[in-house]
């Protein structure tokens, strides 16, 4: 998957190349997709409701495969972008 900004001052392009349907956690399948770790389980290990939380095997499933995308809460500043209010993105599911 590749996400993409037209606006300046955005990340130019996000990409998320590895094979997460086809490699995705048993634990995590859902029909058509891969769940995360928070919405299966819904324990603050994996949803970090504490605020006091930190990788796990799930998210760095996600990770591993995706460098740049914010895969836990409390992911690391690299993984996180904002853009201004009304940019307009590009989504293309299969690069």
């Amino acid at each position: 998957m590749e996400f993409s900004s037209v606006a300046r001052g955005c990340k130019s392009v996000i990409k998320c190349v590895g094979d997460i349907m086809g490699q995705c956690p048993t634990a995590l399948r859902v029909p058509g997709g891969c769940n995360g770790a928070c919405p299966v389980f819904k324990t603050d290990q994996y949803c970090c409701n504490s605020g006091n939380c930190g990788p796990t095997n799930y998210s760095m499933f996600f990770k591993d495969r995706c460098p740049n995308a914010y895969s836990y809460p409390k992911d690391d500043p690299t993984s996180t972008y904002t853009c201004p209010g009304g940019t307009n993105y590009k989504v293309v599911f299969c690069p």
